[in-house]
């Protein structure tokens, strides 16, 4: 790190604590030459993304979009907004895995719908009755085979 006061490149650490609700890390360092201290703050880069609809449009990821159909789908049900949190945590430590700048939102619906099956099933059909936006009767029967199979 180059000091900003010398602008030599001998700095050293001395005190490293996380700030900003453990998003960052902040650090105490010093310069070996003309020994004054400065902070640095150190933040992991996000990439933002992009998701894509189904009629093309491009708008911004949004976790909030996520996590209320997934509250929809298990209201009423047995499961606790920690399960929820845990389950919209792991679809979308699953999307930002993936390094796209863009993602269809079909992949997030399977990726969300494959996290339900696991968690409730019941949770898991409301969410693709409305996800697969089921035109009759029938098809939502063939989605409960599929569950009752399994």
């Amino acid at each position: 790190m180059k000091c900003p006061f010398c602008s030599k490149d001998n700095t050293r650490v001395i005190d490293s604590r996380p700030a900003d609700d453990n998003n960052s890390i902040r650090r105490r360092r010093q310069c070996d030459e003309c020994q004054r201290r400065f902070t640095t703050y150190e933040k992991v880069e996000t990439i933002p993304l992009v998701v894509i609809k189904k009629d093309n449009n491009r708008e911004p990821y949004d976790r909030s979009k996520i996590e209320a159909g997934v509250f929809r789908s298990c209201h009423k049900r047995p499961i606790s907004v920690s399960q929820i949190t845990t389950l919209v945590d792991e679809v979308e430590t699953l999307i930002f895995n993936r390094e796209d700048k863009e993602i269809p939102s079909h992949v997030i619906g399977e990726i969300l719908m494959d996290k339900l099956k696991d968690l409730d099933p019941v949770a898991y059909v409301r969410f693709a009755s409305v996800y697969r936006e089921f035109k009759d009767v029938s098809t939502f029967m063939d989605e409960l085979k599929k569950i009752l199979d399994n």
